[in-house]
């Protein structure tokens, strides 16, 4: 090769390192076999080798959540790029900022249809901010650049970039250089509008705040908690996202989603004034669009939320802002013109959460709620927990405390599978922090083999399998349609504990909340992988409280 030029491949992986990319996940395939020539001359991009598309996605995602910047994977065409479609939708839901690099066919195969083709722009477009495929390579500057400002910018979330085999081995220029992505100067806060709030808030009888989402970080976290201390203002956190806020903060009022505090549910639904900030208002967060309603009679509704778009876009707005979430907290926090009355309801709400939040005696033989307070009990603050979707995960939502940021990984879109990827990658960005991998039997099944990408990459992690022999959340849904009536629900499962010694972790199993406790005394005393499994009842079916036989009979008696 000439000294005056590189190849694309090179290009590009010296674009990703000025980006300031720390770290790539993949499962590697021939279509991009020269961007993994090229890795090895940026020793600064540690690589990390999983064992399927769709776990080195969720990686990708969970890393862009805790950092803020762009998690990076590179997949496979064809089935490697549908297999990691799921961590493209999680991230377009969750709003973090994510990049998925796809080798594609050779650009003189493409629209024939040709082995694993795909026309990624399409396919990816309902789930992403920007699909695109790189023809020029001369462009590839341009297109890194490009990607790591729409991910970021705005309201974060997923691109995808396609890569044509044939692309990446031109030869380009060396002198071509890589270009510095854009931040997009993020719109004032107005002081007119912050003043309209403040008004807002001094005529309120009870508001209440839901806060989390697009663009949260520390700085907002800790300005906004000031803020509402400040004037005693009733703060709860979007579905999966408690970590927005100390949970001893003395305004702290739980989480918002699936099994929430029921007096929470009715503060919310009683308030005149929601002030919404950095939470889209989904489907989870708001009961299915009911608490609070898309036209809220009765009530005003204030969003702050970083991308314009989304302000209207499904609620009707009485006052909206649109700037980062950050800025706008530091601006509330700061605010001296602010004429506002403090609210007692700040401290009953968080008494409120205290009670739902504390564990009660109960007869099971392992007591779930009994188990998290353990976990509180023994380790760190800054513990991290992921988990996937599933009831499991409602004991440590209403029973764990999120205390530092980030503390939580969890999808809000409801992704199965998540949370063994995730605690991978958040004990790889975080090593001096114990990370918790939470799962039940049917999610863990869908990416535990990233035990093995855990193993290989030394990464120390717990991991706790809830296994109750069934798919719970969709069972429980079963109960109360058709009673009695159990289709596709049961599950065979492996010996847990059996199969993780596989992967070379220390294992346990436990039947009963004592010998949970002694597995997790032994566990964090531990490095590497170790896991629980934690075999359960499948009658007790909710941390809520509901049970199979408690759902059939509601159901008979509707019926």
């Amino acid at each position: 090769m000439s000294d005056s030029t590189r190849s694309a491949a090179a290009l590009l992986v010296d674009c990703l390192a000025v980006q300031g990319c720390e770290r790539i996940f993949t499962v590697p395939g021939e279509s991009f076999l020269a961007v993994l020539d090229a890795l090895p001359d940026r020793p600064e991009i540690d690589v990390v080798t999983c064992r399927q598309e769709g776990g080195a996605a969720f990686m990708a995602c969970a890393d862009g959540s805790m950092t803020g910047r762009p998690g990076v994977a590179f997949v496979t065409r064809g089935p490697g790029a549908t297999n990691a479609s799921i961590g493209v939708h999680v991230a377009h839901q969750d709003s973090q900022p994510m990049i998925l690099f796809v080798g594609d066919v050779a650009r003189e195969m493409q629209g024939r249809e040709g082995f694993q083709e795909i026309d990624f722009p399409a396919f990816f477009a309902p789930i992403c901010k920007w699909a695109a495929r790189i023809d020029d390579p001369a462009r590839i500057p341009e297109y890194v650049a490009r990607a790591y400002a729409v991910a970021i910018n705005g309201r974060p979330g997923p691109v995808v970039l396609a890569l044509p085999e044939d692309m990446l081995v031109e030869q380009v220029p060396a002198h071509l250089a890589p270009r510095p992505f854009v931040t997009r100067t993020a719109q004032a806060v107005c002081p007119d509008a912050m003043q309209a709030l403040f008004d807002l808030i001094a005529d309120a009888a009870s508001p209440v705040a839901i806060i989390g989402g697009a663009g949260w970080n520390a700085k907002a976290r800790e300005y906004f908690q000031q803020f509402a201390e400040r004037i005693g203002l009733p703060v709860a956190t979007a579905f999966r996202r408690q970590d927005a806020i100390a949970p001893d903060s003395a305004v702290y009022a739980g989480n918002l989603g699936y099994g929430p505090n029921p007096k929470l549910v009715e503060r919310v639904r009683e308030a005149d004034l929601v002030i919404a900030v950095g939470a889209r208002l989904g489907e989870a967060t708001t009961d299915g669009y009911t608490v609070p309603t898309l036209e809220h009679p009765g009530q005003l509704l204030v969003h702050i939320h970083p991308d314009p778009e989304e302000l209207g876009r499904v609620y009707r707005t009485d006052l909206a802002l649109c700037c980062a979430v950050d800025e706008f907290a530091e601006c509330a926090a700061l605010w001296e013109d602010a004429s506002v009355i403090p609210f007692d309801a700040g401290a009953e709400a968080h008494a409120e959460w205290r009670a739902w939040a504390t564990p009660q005696p109960s007869d099971a033989a392992i007591d779930l709620a009994a188990c998290v307070a353990a976990m509180r009990e023994r380790l760190p603050a800054d513990t991290i927990i992921a988990n996937g979707a599933g009831n499991f995960a409602g004991w440590w939502h209403r029973y764990w405390r999120y205390e530092a940021y980030p503390g939580q990984l969890a999808p809000t879109c409801g992704a199965m599978g998540y949370g063994v990827p995730a605690a991978i990658a958040g004990a790889l960005r975080f090593p001096e922090r114990t990370v918790v991998a939470v799962a039940g039997d049917g999610d863990f099944l869908m990416n535990g083999q990233e035990l093995a990408t855990a193993a290989q990459h030394g990464a120390n992690l717990i991991v706790v399998v809830v296994d109750n022999g069934a798919y719970g959340t969709i069972r429980m849904h079963q109960e109360r349609e058709y009673p009695g009536r159990v289709s596709a629900t049961t599950l065979a499962n492996p010996d847990f504990a059996a199969l993780a010694a596989a992967y070379g972790a220390w294992s346990a199993r436990a039947e009963t909340t004592a010998q949970f406790i002694a597995a997790l005394d032994e566990a964090k005393d531990r490095a590497g992988i170790r896991l629980i499994h934690a075999v359960t009842d499948l009658e007790r079916i909710a941390a809520s409280g509901a049970t199979i036989t408690g759902l059939r009979a509601r159901a008979k008696a509707t019926a």
